[in-house]
Formats: structure tokens, C-alpha cells, sequence
């Protein structure tokens, strides 16, 4: 074959290897293309670069992230959890809904559990629940108000509150006005079917002074001495113990005792002077319990399966009866039997015993989980906060909460001796409840008062979003949007 024709066959097949988007501007007639403008074409149309391996290309199959199932997989759904739990309304939430939760299936339960009790003393079968849903309606109302309420007005009630207490706990040991319920010399008489336990609020009072107390001294650095850090707090504590032990009430003691050991924890109590806090503690208590044939007794039904013949331990018995009987799921609501008079007080210290007996171990497990989040989300906001005021009080309100929680049910499941304590939110008395709720608004307001939290709650107010927009948005020299 002559040169010239070798030379057009192969002009023609590099005009037949350009692709078709380059193609549609040929070279002149004669003139071959040059090897970079047909390397171009090839990378547009997705042509393989030389050493570049197969499917590593841009937007092929190897840049893609390999898929791990529907969903992500465990890793993934963990991941999305944690960034959950770490927005800042996060414990806002939980506080709230898991209280609201703990109330609401309280109240259910005070009314299934309390009805033959009603009966029994010619009442209403709703006597109970009524009383019970009045305190809750009440206390909702002070939950709500100290969620408004700002941390300096907290901060300002912590002394009035203080001394109305001590004055009211006082008057419970006065001849004549203070009431004895179950041995207990505790009691104001309001009049009608209401009563007053003012022990119960001593724990709130004990709170809002101890926290305002320690975080004006750690303001003035004083905290690193110990006799800064005990004095006037455990001397204070020490007086409203000893208005509560003249009344008998040994379980409100311990409760209280726990928040005083909470507080000095947050505030640093170096160990040797904890423990020697907890020694001098924990001698008192056993010679309170020495000293006493009931509290004894009550020690001695620890982990007790049947009652003794002469019927001693019959209401930690009878507890352990009705949570066995329970199963998974429960014998349904309102079909308890341990309530028909076999089990005493199964509306108050034994109602996590009804629980377990008519919902099983769900609606138990369920109870223990809202709890659980109730506390962690607590210990979240006195962790996060860099107040000292808050942090000492929403420790406070965590330990007390944690702490009744752990005695109540401890006691109930044989682990613990039974100290007469109610589970908080849940069981039945209207003393307990409404202090306790109040204490609940106030770990919501201080979830409120985290700069983040402030933030996001006022993105959600109506129009501040639409006018965040509209002032993100630039007007056109033209007047157009």
C-alpha cells in the first residue's frame, strides 16, 4: 500500500475514535487531532485515566461509603442517639415528660390500688384518687411556676422557706395541734379530710438554703476549709433531724440525711472528713434502731419469704407475694387480690408491690426506666451548669428524688428494711407530692437557663423563625425578593 493511503486510513480512524460531543467541530480536512484533545474527550465522557484503577473514578462505584444495612446499622442508630441526647433540650425534656409520666401512672395506680381500702372504711371507691388528682392539679401548678421562675428568685426564696418550715415542724410537737398518724407524731390537721406533713417539705427547704449557702461561700472560695463547709450546713441539718426523730419518723431521717451527703459531696467534702460525716451518721442510726423494738423488727424482715407465725413480717411478705404473683405482664389492672386486705397501706409505701401484681414486670421495669432517666437527666444538668447554685441544688433534688426511689423500692423488693417512705411522684399522699413537684420545676428551670437550651427555645416561638428568614434574605436593587 503506498504511504499516502496508510496515512488517510489512519486519519480515519482517529476521526472515527473522537467522541461525538467533540466531534461536532472537525478539524480541517487533512490535519489529524492532537493527542491531548482526544485524552480530554475521553475523561469527559468517563473514560478511565491511565493508572487510575478501575471504579475509583469520580462519582463511580468506588467513591461511594459502604452501606452497613437498612438504617446504618448498630453503629449508626448509636451515633444518631448519642447527638440526640447531647441537643441542648435534651434534659429539658426528659425531666418533663418523664415526671409527667411517673405522675400520671401514679395516679392510675392510687386509684386501683386504693378502692377496697375506701370501701372498707365507708368511703367512695374514688376517695383516694380524688384527694390524690387535687394534690397532683396543685402541684402541677407549682411546677409550672418554679419553671418560670428565675434562679435569683429561687435563690431569694431559699431563707423564707427555710424558716416556715422549721416553725411548721415545730408546731407538729406542740400539745394539741400536731396529729399522730401510724405512730408518727408529724402531722398538721387542716381541717376536713386534709393533713400536713411539714417534714416533707424540710427536704425542699434543705435544698434551696444548703445550695445557696455553698455556692455563696465557693464564690468567696471559702469551701477549702472544712469548717466552712460544715458550718452552719450540717449543725442546720442536724436541727431539722431532731425535729424530725422527736416525731418518730425514722424513713423522712434517712432521706434527709442523704440529701446533707449529696450536698457535701458536690461541694468537695474531702474523704476523710465524708467518711467521718457518715460514721458519726451512721452510729446515731444504729443506736436509734437499737433503742427501738418496731425499727428492729423491721431490720429483722429483711429478705424474708413468709410471714413468722405470730405475723411478723407479714407486710414484707405479702409485698413479695404480690410481685410474684405478677408474672411478665400482670394480672391486669385492677385485679389485684394482695389489696383485699392482705396487704397494709397498698396505695402508699407498697404500691410498686400492686404495681408489679397487676402490670408484671414490664410495667415494674417501666417505672424503674422513668426514674432512671429522671435521675440521669438531672445529674446532666448539675453537670453541664456552670452556676454553683445550680449545680448544688440540682444535685439535691437528684439525690432526694434517686435516693426515696431506691429506699421505697429496696424495701418493698426485701432488700432493704422498710422505712415508710412513698415513692416520689407515685404513691399516694398529697404532702409528698406537692413538694416534690415544685422540685421537679425546679430542675426544669434550670434546664431552661442553659445558654443553648435559651437559644433553642426561642427559635420555637411563633414568627421568630419566619423573621430570622426574612431578615437573612437581601432585597433586589430591582425591589424583587
Amino acid at each position: 500500500m503506498p504511504a499516502d493511503e496508510r496515512f488517510a486510513v489512519r486519519r480515519d480512524r482517529a476521526r472515527a475514535s473522537v467522541p461525538r460531543p467533540l466531534a461536532a467541530a472537525p478539524a480541517p480536512s487533512g490535519v489529524p487531532l492532537p493527542d491531548g484533545l482526544a485524552l480530554r474527550g475521553r475523561l469527559a465522557t468517563g473514560a478511565r485515566r491511565p493508572g487510575t484503577p478501575r471504579g475509583s473514578g469520580r462519582g463511580g462505584p468506588g467513591s461511594r461509603a459502604p452501606r452497613t444495612g437498612r438504617g446504618g446499622g448498630p453503629r449508626r442508630t448509636y451515633e444518631r442517639a448519642r447527638r440526640a441526647w447531647d441537643r441542648p433540650l435534651t434534659a429539658y425534656y426528659v425531666i418533663l415528660g418523664s415526671s409527667l409520666l411517673i405522675t400520671v401512672l401514679g395516679l392510675v395506680m392510687v386509684y386501683s390500688a386504693s378502692m377496697i381500702k375506701a370501701l372498707d372504711i365507708s368511703k367512695p371507691a374514688t376517695y383516694f384518687f380524688g384527694k390524690q388528682f387535687l394534690a397532683a392539679v396543685i402541684g402541677g401548678a407549682l411546677m409550672l411556676l418554679a419553671a418560670r421562675m428565675p434562679v435569683k428568685l429561687h435563690r431569694a426564696l431559699a431563707y423564707p422557706i427555710l424558716m416556715v418550715t422549721v416553725f411548721l415542724m415545730v408546731l407538729v410537737q406542740v400539745p394539741g395541734i400536731g396529729m399522730s398518724v401510724n405512730g408518727n407524731q408529724n402531722w398538721l390537721y387542716l381541717g376536713g379530710p386534709f393533713q400536713l406533713q411539714p417534714s416533707e417539705f424540710g427536704k425542699l427547704a434543705l435544698i434551696l438554703w444548703g445550695a445557696d449557702l455553698l455556692a455563696r461561700k465557693q464564690d468567696k472560695r471559702l469551701l477549702t476549709q472544712w469548717k466552712h463547709m460544715l458550718v452552719p450546713l450540717v449543725p442546720v441539718a442536724f436541727m431539722l433531724l431532731g425535729l424530725i426523730m422527736l416525731g418518730g419518723d425514722m424513713g423522712t431521717a434517712i432521706i434527709l440525711t442523704a440529701i446533707l451527703f449529696g450536698l457535701l459531696w458536690l461541694a468537695g467534702a474531702p474523704t476523710r472528713l465524708f467518711a467521718g460525716v457518715l460514721g458519726a451518721a451512721a452510729a446515731i442510726a444504729f443506736l436509734l434502731i437499737r433503742t427501738s423494738p418496731n425499727r428492729m423488727s423491721r431490720l429483722a424482715c429483711m429478705g424474708v419469704s413468709e410471714p413468722d407465725p405470730e405475723g411478723g413480717c407479714w407486710q414484707a411478705a405479702h409485698g413479695i407475694y404480690a410481685l410474684a404473683s405478677g408474672g411478665w405482664f400482670g394480672s391486669g389492672l385492677g385485679a389485684s387480690v394482695e389489696k383485699w386486705g392482705q396487704l397494709p397501706e397498698p396505695h402508699t409505701d407498697f404500691i410498686f408491690a400492686i404495681t408489679g401484681e397487676e402490670l408484671g414486670l414490664a410495667g415494674t421495669l417501666s417505672v424503674l426506666a422513668l426514674f432512671a432517666a429522671l435521675g440521669y437527666a438531672g445529674i446532666r444538668v448539675a453537670g453541664r451548669t456552670e452556676d454553683p447554685f445550680v449545680r448544688f441544688a440540682a444535685g439535691g433534688v437528684t439525690t432526694w428524688i434517686t435516693a426515696q426511689a431506691v429506699i421505697n423500692i429496696g424495701a418493698v423488693l426485701g432488700l432493704l428494711p422498710i422505712a415508710g417512705v412513698p415513692l416520689p411522684l407515685f404513691s399516694y399522699g398529697g404532702s409528698a407530692l406537692l413538694p416534690t413537684m415544685f422540685a421537679v420545676g425546679l430542675m426544669i428551670a434550670f434546664a431552661r437557663e442553659d445558654p443553648a437550651a435559651k437559644a433553642a427555645l426561642a427559635m420555637r416561638k411563633p414568627g421568630v423563625r419566619w423573621k430570622t428568614m426574612r431578615r437573612r434574605v437581601k432585597k433586589r436593587p430591582s425591589g424583587e425578593r
